[in-house]
C-alpha cells in the first residue's frame, strides 16, 4: 500500500529549523499517525509523502508557504492589560486562547509595557523554513468513522 488520500499513515520524524536545531521529533515516542489528504499535517510534508511506501525515508525542506505560512504583521496586536482579567501575573512567552475573526486562536505574549500587552497570533513556526527527516512506519485504510471525522482514531475508537 502507498501513501494516498484517505490512508492512515504513521511516521517517525525529526523536524529541524534552518539552523539545524531540532524543533520536534517522535524519537522515544510512538510514530505519529495522521489521515492523509485531510489537512492533518502541513501541506508541504503531505505532498512529499504522497505515493511513498512503508519503510521509505525522505528528507524534505518545506517553505513557509507550504508550512505554517509567512509572518502576518496584522496578527501582532497591542491590547490593554485589563483584557487579561483573572491572570495574576503576565509574563513574556505565556500563551492564551483568544477569539479572533477566524475563530479561536492561540496568542503568545511578546512584550509587556506598562498597561499594554503585545500578543502575537502567528503560529510559532510561521515564516520558518522547515526540514523534515521522515520514515514511514505503517499505512492502512482509514475506517469510515475516521473518514467521517477527518482524523485518526486510536485503539478503541474516539470519543468526542
Amino acid at each position: 500500500m502507498q501513501v494516498a488520500k484517505d490512508a492512515v499513515v504513521s511516521i517517525d520524524y525529526t523536524l529541524t529549523g534552518p539552523d539545524g536545531a531540532v524543533i520536534d521529533s517522535s524519537s522515544g515516542r510512538e510514530p505519529l499517525p495522521y489521515l492523509h489528504g485531510a489537512g492533518n499535517i502541513i501541506p508541504g510534508l503531505e505532498k512529499a509523502l504522497e505515493g511513498k511506501s512503508v519503510g521509505e525515508n525522505i528528507k524534505v525542506t518545506v517553505s513557509p508557504e507550504e508550512g505554517y505560512g509567512q509572518l502576518d504583521p496584522k496578527a501582532v496586536q497591542a491590547v490593554p492589560k485589563s483584557a487579561f482579567q483573572g491572570v495574576p501575573e503576565i509574563k513574556i512567552g505565556m500563551q492564551f486562547r483568544s477569539q479572533g475573526q477566524h475563530g479561536m486562536q492561540v496568542v503568545t505574549v511578546t512584550k509587556i509595557e506598562n498597561d499594554t500587552i503585545t500578543v502575537d497570533g502567528n503560529h510559532p513556526l510561521a515564516g520558518v523554513t522547515l526540514n523534515f527527516d521522515v520514515t514511514i512506519k505503517e499505512i492502512r485504510a482509514a475506517s469510515k468513522e475516521e473518514l467521517d471525522h477527518g482524523h485518526v482514531h486510536g485503539a478503541g475508537g474516539h470519543h468526542h
